[in-house]
């Protein structure tokens, strides 16, 4: 007896049932600045000379235009949303601990030699 294929529909990439299956999750990115962290950047531009004035709180156009120029003169991408470098120079990145920024840490410190519990020393 020779076997049969079943043929079915295949579904291509623009298939309504798999596009439709991903239209409800939300979109990945960052997709704003939030008004604090804005007047950080802001103070950061402003002492750095690339805005004038005084720190508004607002991610408006002047804000991000000082921040392209920014970007552009460091050799970086030059997008609406900031650069991690670029908020690195700017003085924004995370905050370091200052143990181990310096190399005092405790946990990094020589071990003692003494002898474990129990073992006896000739």
């Amino acid at each position: 007896m020779p076997c049969l294929a079943f043929t079915h529909a295949r579904r291509g990439p623009t298939s309504p049932r798999l596009s439709n299956k991903h239209s409800a999750t939300k979109p990945a990115g960052q997709r704003g600045i939030d008004d604090a962290r804005a007047t950080q950047i802001q103070a950061s531009l402003i002492k750095s000379g690339y805005l004038s004035g005084e720190a508004s709180g607002h991610w408006d156009p002047q804000t991000q235009s000082a921040m392209q120029k920014f970007q552009e003169d460091n050799g970086w991408q030059t997008k609406l949303i900031p650069d991690s470098r670029a908020i690195i120079k700017l003085g924004l990145g995370p905050q370091q601990d200052s143990n181990i920024s310096a190399g005092t840490s405790s946990a990094m410190a020589a071990p003692s030699m003494s002898p474990a519990p129990g073992f006896m020393q000739r």
